[in-house]
C-alpha cells in the first residue's frame, strides 16, 4: 500500500506532527511512503522511511498524479496552505483533479487525513 504526502511550506510541520501520530500504523511491513522532495525531507528527518520525489514545484505534484492516474496509490494526504499563494497552483489543481477522476482517496487537511488514517488502521488489524 502506498501513501503520496505532500505539504506546503507552511504544513509540512503539521505533517510531520501528524504522522508522528500514527507511527506504529506506518511502520507495517505493507505500507509505502512516497512523497515531494522538501515534504520527504521533513518526513526522513522525523525517523520515517519515505521515497523522496522533485519538489511540487518542480514536478512532484505532477509526479505523484502520475502515480494516482496509473492506480498505484491507496490514498494521497496533501495538507494545502488556503491562505498563501502557490506558483504552481495549477499543477495542485491537476493533482486533486486526477485523484477525482481516479477515485483516490484525498486528504488536505489533518481532520480529513485522521480519518482515512483510523480506517487504514482497521484495515491492517484484519
Amino acid at each position: 500500500m502506498k501513501i503520496a504526502l505532500i505539504a506546503h511550506d507552511g504544513k509540512k510541520a503539521d505533517m510531520v506532527h501528524f504522522l508522528s501520530g500514527f507511527r506504529e500504523q506506518l511502520n507495517h511491513s505493507d505500507i509505502e511512503l512516497v512523497a515531494t522532495g522538501t515534504t520527504g525531507s521533513h518526513i526522513e528527518k522525523a525517523g520515517f522511511n519515505v521515497q523522496r520525489l522533485l519538489s511540487g514545484p518542480l514536478g512532484g505534484d505532477a509526479q505523484i498524479a502520475s502515480m494516482a492516474a496509473q492506480k498505484e496509490l491507496a490514498m494521497v494526504i496533501f495538507f494545502r496552505d488556503p491562505l498563501d499563494k502557490h506558483p504552481h497552483e495549477p499543477d495542485v489543481q491537476m493533482l486533486m483533479r486526477i485523484c477525482d477522476v481516479h477515485n483516490i482517496p484525498l486528504a488536505t487537511n489533518p481532520a480529513a487525513a485522521g480519518l482515512m488514517f483510523q480506517q487504514l488502521t482497521t484495515r491492517l488489524k484484519s
